[in-house]
Order: C-alpha cells, then structure tokens, then sequence
C-alpha cells in the first residue's frame, strides 16, 4: 500500500484485522472527521476545537451517534458493528456505561472497517446523518 489517506484493502485481507485493531483505527478516523467538521463549520481557536472535539468523540457521544445512522446501516455494516460491540474490552472509562462504550467500539469498528475498505462515501453519508442529526 502506498496510499495510507485512502487504503484499500482485499476483503481477505480484512477479514484478518482484528476487531479491536478495526475500532482502533476507526477511532482515529471519526475523530479526524469531527475535527476537520468542526473547523469546517467555524470553529478556529485551539481549546475551542479541543472541547467541542471532544463532546463528539467520547463514548457516550459515539453510543448517542450510533442511534441516528443504525437504521441507514446494510446488513454486512450492521454485522461489523455488531462484531465491535460485543469485542471484549478490558475497561470502561468513567463517564460512561457499559452498554454505552460497546455501542461505540461497534461505531468505531464500523467506521474503520468503512476506512479500510476505501468506502469513505459510505463513511461521509454515515457521519452527515450524525452531525446533522439524520
């Protein structure tokens, strides 16, 4: 791959990614879409980046984002979701519940998978329906 903003890699390939390699990436990749939305909609000082990037990313965030796209996802997204919820994670963190931090390893699982699979149109309509509240 010498692309790394845009890879593509095989379904084969893919399918040896660990589901938690997956939401890892994926995190990564929401919040650079949040960020890079957050500057496109005005926002410009650096705490004020920091603290609104935030309030999206965070686990209750991502759980809250995951109920306005799961009835846009197909059934292969819904089952990669669903393989980043129920991923075992060894913590919490504070402020959020259980349920709530599954829901958004199951986000971000999605939202890496998208990635790598070089469906970014698929990951911009999914995260228009999140910031502007599809």
């Amino acid at each position: 791959m010498s692309d790394y903003l845009r890879p593509e890699i095989s379904a084969l390939n893919l399918q040896s990614v660990s589901v938690l390699g997956l939401a890892h990436i994926g995190d990564a990749v929401y919040e650079l879409m949040v960020r890079t939305w957050l500057l496109s909609s005005g926002k410009s000082t650096a705490k004020g980046l920091h603290g609104s990037a935030v309030r999206f990313v965070s686990a209750k965030a991502q759980a809250v984002a995951f109920t306005k796209v799961h009835t846009h996802l197909t059934d292969e997204e819904l089952a990669v979701f669903k393989r980043g919820r129920n991923a075992h994670v060894h913590s919490v963190p504070k402020g959020s519940t259980h349920d709530e931090y599954h829901r958004a390893t199951g986000l971000e699982t999605l939202f890496g998978y998208l990635y790598l699979n070089g469906q970014t149109e698929r990951l911009n309509v999914l995260f228009a329906l999140i910031v502007e509240g599809g």
